[in-house]
C-alpha cells in the first residue's frame, strides 16, 4: 500500500466519525422542555432551577444537577427526566411528582400537652408539603416534648387522609402513655467517694415523696460534668465517667453510672519560665496553698487567671502561658511557661453606639487617657463611670485593636443607648398624703450634653407642687457645675399647712485630689406662709402658733455638700461606698427670717457576699439647730418614717420622733439584695432602725424603732421605684411603702 492510499483511508475514516459525531449532537440539541406533573409549584420556579435551555446540548451533568436542585425546594416526592426525539433534536420532559399540600391538622389523643402548647414547636400547618422528612421531623418534636414532662412511652402516629387537588387532611394520633420516673440511680467503680457524696452533686434524683424523678437529658448530661468536677476538686484529675445506662422496665427508668476514679494527687511544686516582667517569686506568690494540700483542679484554675490579671494589668494583652500538670509520686508539679509579648500602649479611644451623648461628655469619665498602657482595672472602672451616668445599657464592653507592630492598639468601647427623657402621669397613694397625682417631663442628657431639665406638677388633696430645674454638670465645657431650681409648694403637714415659693443656684466641681469627690454649693431663697390646721390649733407649739401669726417668712440660706461615691454600679452596687457630708446655714449674715444651722452625715458600704447577693449597711446621722434665740422652723426638723433617705420601713411617713419634728436623727439601715434580672429588677430584705429626738440626752436605745421586711426594685423609664412591704416591731402590724429613688 502506497503512502497516497493509507492517506486517503485515513481521511474517509475522520470523515466517517465526524458524521457520526454530528448526527449524535444534533440528537442532543435541546428544541423545547415541557414541566410535567406540577399542580401547586409554579412552572417558572421549576425552569429557574433546570440547568440547561433551549439551544443547549443536553449532557449528563446538566441532568444531575437539575435533578439536585429541584430536590433542594424539599416539596418533590419523585422527579424523572426523559427526552423525545424530534426532527432536528429533542423535546426535554421533566415530569415531577409533588408532595401533598396540607389542607387542614387535627390533634388527638393529647391530654397532658395542650395542642396549642404542641404547634408552638412545630412546623405542621395549613399549607405545608406533607413529605416523610416532616412528618417525622414532627413526631421527633413531639416525643421530645412529652419527655420533657416526663412521659417517655409517648408515641406519634399520622393518618393522612387524601383529598382532591393533591391535598391532604394530617390527623396527629397521640398515644400518651404513662409518666416515666427514675427507680434507681447506682454509681459504679467509686472506692474512695461514697455513692452518697456523688448523688449529692447530682440534679437528677430518684423519685421520692418529694421530688418527681422525671428525666431530663440536658440536666443529666450537667450532672456528668458536675461529678467530674467534683472529684476534680478532691484530687482525681485523671477521673472520667466511663459510660452510663439507662435501663426502661414497664415505667421505672434504672439508671447505672460507670466511673474511673484514679488516683487523689496534692499540689507540688511551682515552677516558671519565660518571665521577665515579674519575678519568679511574685509569680509563684499567687499559687497559695498548703503543705500537702489536695490538688483542686477549680482552685488551680482561679490562680492561673490571677496571673493573667497581673500581665493584663501591666498591659500585657498578648499575654499567654501553657501549663503542664507533672505526676511524681501523689503530687502534681505544674511547669509554667509564660509568653509575655509586647506591651500594648493606648494609641486612640473610640466610642460606638452612642448616637445620643456626645463623645466629649463621654471622655470626662475616663480612667484611662490616650497614652497609657492599657491597664485592666482602670478600663473596668471606666465601663463602670460610664454606665453609672444612666444613658446606656449595661451590655457595654471594650475592644482592643492592633494598630502596629509594637503592639499599640486603639480601643473601642461599644455601648447602646438607654432612654434618658421621659414624660410620664400617674397616681400614688401614700400614708401621709392620700391619693396624690402626678404629671412630669424630665430629661437627663439633653442634646446629648448630660444636662439635666425637669418640670412636674404634683397635686392631691394635701399636696400642690410645681417645680421646675436645670443642671449642666460641665458649664463650658469645664468641670463646672452649674444649675437652678425654682419651686411652688402648697403642702399639708399633720398639724400645719404651709405654702413655699422660691429658688436656689448650686455651683460645683470635682475634688482634684480625690477620686470619685465633689463639692457642691448652693443659695436658696425662698417665702413661706404657715398656717395650724383647725383641729390641731390648741396642740400646736408656741413657735408654731407664732408664725401661724405673721405673714409670709423669709428663708436665705447656703448649703455645701460633699459627696464621695465608688460605686461600682449605682443601680446594684456591689462594692464601694458613698460618703455625704451636708451642711446648711440660713440667716445670720444670710438675713432672712430664721436663723438655724443643720449638719448632715450620712455613710454606706456596699460588699459583694456568696453568688450575686450584695449586702448595703447605712448610717445617718442629722443634726439641727437655731441660733440667735430663734427656734428652728417645723419643715427643716427632722421627720422619721416610711422611705426615702429619712425613712424607717414600717411606720408610716414622718410618724417617728416629735411630734413637730425633732432636731437630731440617728438612722441605721441594711438590706441584702438580689438580682433577679441583671440590675433591672432587684429583690431585696431589709432592716430599719432610728429615732428623732431633741437632744441627745433624750436617745435611749432601747427606744429605737425598728423594721423589717422584703422589697423590690425596679428600673424603669420613670427612674428607680420599688415596693416594700415591712414588719413594725412595736406594733407588730405590716406597712406596705411604694418608694422612688434608693433609701442609700
Amino acid at each position: 500500500m502506497n503512502k497516497f492510499s493509507a492517506l486517503l483511508i485515513l481521511l474517509s475514516l475522520i470523515f466517517v466519525n465526524c458524521l457520526f459525531a454530528t448526527d449524535e449532537i444534533e440528537n442532543n440539541l435541546i428544541l423545547e422542555i415541557d414541566i410535567i406533573g406540577n399542580i401547586n409549584i409554579d412552572d417558572a420556579l421549576v425552569r429557574s432551577l433546570i440547568s440547561f435551555a433551549v439551544g443547549d446540548f443536553l449532557d449528563k451533568e446538566d441532568v444531575s444537577k437539575t435533578i439536585t436542585n429541584l430536590y433542594q425546594l424539599g416539596v418533590l416526592d419523585d422527579i424523572v427526566i426523559e427526552t423525545e426525539d424530534l426532527e432536528h433534536g429533542i423535546l426535554v420532559k421533566v415530569n415531577i411528582k409533588e408532595f401533598p399540600v396540607v389542607k387542614s391538622v387535627e390533634f388527638e389523643g393529647n391530654s397532658k400537652i395542650k395542642t396549642s402548647k404542641i404547634k408552638e414547636i412545630i412546623n405542621l400547618k395549613s399549607g405545608s408539603y406533607w413529605s416523610p422528612f416532616l412528618s417525622s421531623e414532627v413526631s421527633k418534636k413531639i416525643s421530645n416534648l412529652y419527655n420533657t414532662k416526663g412521659y417517655h412511652l409517648a408515641n406519634v402516629e399520622f393518618l393522612a387522609i387524601e383529598l382532591d387537588n393533591n391535598q391532604v387532611e394530617i390527623i396527629v394520633e397521640v398515644s400518651e402513655g404513662t409518666k416515666v420516673v427514675i427507680k434507681s440511680i447506682k454509681v459504679h467503680g467509686n472506692k474512695e467517694i461514697p455513692s452518697k457524696k456523688i448523688l449529692g452533686k447530682m440534679k437528677t434524683k430518684k423519685a421520692s415523696l418529694f421530688r418527681s424523678g422525671k428525666f431530663d437529658r440536658e440536666k443529666f448530661d450537667t450532672d456528668m460534668e458536675l461529678i467530674i468536677e467534683y472529684y476534680n476538686k478532691k484530687g482525681y484529675i485523671d477521673a472520667r465517667i466511663l459510660t452510663y445506662e439507662k435501663r426502661l422496665v414497664e415505667d421505672k427508668f434504672f439508671i447505672d453510672i460507670y466511673i474511673f476514679e484514679g488516683n487523689s494527687y496534692h499540689f507540688g511544686k511551682v515552677e516558671v519560665t519565660g518571665n521577665t516582667r515579674f519575678t519568679d517569686e511574685l509569680i509563684i506568690s499567687n499559687f497559695k496553698f498548703k503543705e500537702d494540700e489536695i490538688f483542686n483542679l477549680q482552685k488551680f484554675n482561679e490562680q492561673l487567671a490571677r496571673v493573667a490579671s497581673m500581665y493584663h494589668e501591666e498591659g500585657y494583652i498578648y499575654f499567654n502561658y501553657d501549663h503542664e500538670l507533672v505526676k511524681k509520686e501523689n503530687r502534681i508539679n505544674i511547669k509554667l511557661n509564660i509568653s509575655e509579648n509586647t506591651r500594648a500602649k493606648i494609641h486612640k479611644i473610640h466610642f460606638s453606639g452612642n448616637r445620643k451623648t456626645k463623645d466629649k461628655v463621654i471622655r470626662r469619665h475616663l480612667a484611662i487617657a490616650p497614652g497609657d498602657y492599657y491597664q485592666q482595672s482602670k478600663v473596668r472602672r471606666t465601663l463602670g463611670n460610664i454606665y453609672n451616668m444612666g444613658f446606656f445599657e449595661p451590655d457595654l464592653y471594650p475592644e482592643p485593636y492592633p494598630i502596629n507592630e509594637n503592639g499599640d492598639i486603639d480601643l473601642t468601647i461599644y455601648l447602646n443607648d438607654r432612654v434618658s427623657g421621659s414624660a410620664n402621669g400617674g397616681v400614688a397613694i401614700n400614708s401621709q398624703d392620700g391619693l396624690v397625682g402626678q404629671l412630669a417631663v424630665s430629661h437627663n442628657n439633653l442634646f446629648g450634653n448630660s444636662w439635666q431639665s425637669g418640670i412636674q406638677w404634683e397635686f392631691g388633696g394635701k399636696i400642690q407642687n410645681y417645680s421646675f430645674n436645670f443642671t449642666n454638670p460641665y458649664y463650658r465645657d469645664t468641670n463646672t457645675l452649674v444649675g437652678f431650681e425654682v419651686n411652688h409648694l402648697t403642702k399639708e403637714w399633720s398639724t400645719y399647712e404651709i405654702k413655699t415659693v422660691g429658688g436656689s443656684i448650686s455651683l460645683g466641681r470635682p475634688v482634684s485630689f480625690l477620686n470619685y469627690a465633689k463639692i457642691v454649693g448652693n443659695y436658696s431663697y425662698y417665702a413661706k406662709k404657715y398656717k395650724i390646721l383647725p383641729d390641731d390649733y390648741n396642740d400646736a407649739s408656741d413657735n408654731l402658733k407664732d408664725l401661724d401669726k405673721k405673714s409670709w417668712q423669709y428663708t436665705s440660706a447656703v448649703t455645701l455638700s460633699f459627696t464621695r461615691d465608688s460605686r461600682d454600679n449605682v443601680l446594684f452596687p456591689t462594692s464601694g461606698s458613698k460618703f455625704i457630708l451636708y451642711y446648711e446655714l440660713a440667716g445670720g449674715p444670710l438675713q432672712g427670717d430664721f436663723n438655724y444651722f443643720k449638719n448632715i452625715i450620712q455613710v454606706s458600704w456596699f460588699t459583694k457576699t456568696i453568688w450575686q447577693l450584695a449586702l448595703r449597711t447605712k448610717w445617718r446621722f442629722g443634726y439641727v439647730t437655731g441660733y440667735n434665740g430663734d427656734e428652728v422652723p417645723p419643715d427643716e426638723r427632722f421627720y422619721l418614717g416610711g422611705t426615702g433617705p429619712d425613712g424607717i420601713r414600717g411606720y408610716p411617713d414622718r410618724s417617728v420622733g416629735p411630734n413637730e419634728g425633732g432636731l437630731r436623727e440617728i438612722i441605721f439601715s441594711a438590706e441584702y439584695a438580689a438580682p433577679l434580672a441583671g440590675d433591672q429588677i432587684v429583690g431585696l430584705l431589709f432592716f430599719d432602725a432610728g429615732n428623732s429626738f431633741n437632744s441627745l440626752k433624750d436617745f435611749d436605745l432601747w427606744e429605737v424603732k425598728k423594721g423589717a421586711g422584703i422589697g423590690i426594685r425596679v428600673r424603669s423609664p420613670f427612674g428607680l421605684i420599688g415596693f416594700d412591704y415591712a414588719h413594725n416591731f412595736e406594733t407588730r402590724r405590716w406597712e406596705p411603702h411604694f418608694q422612688f429613688g434608693t433609701t442609700f
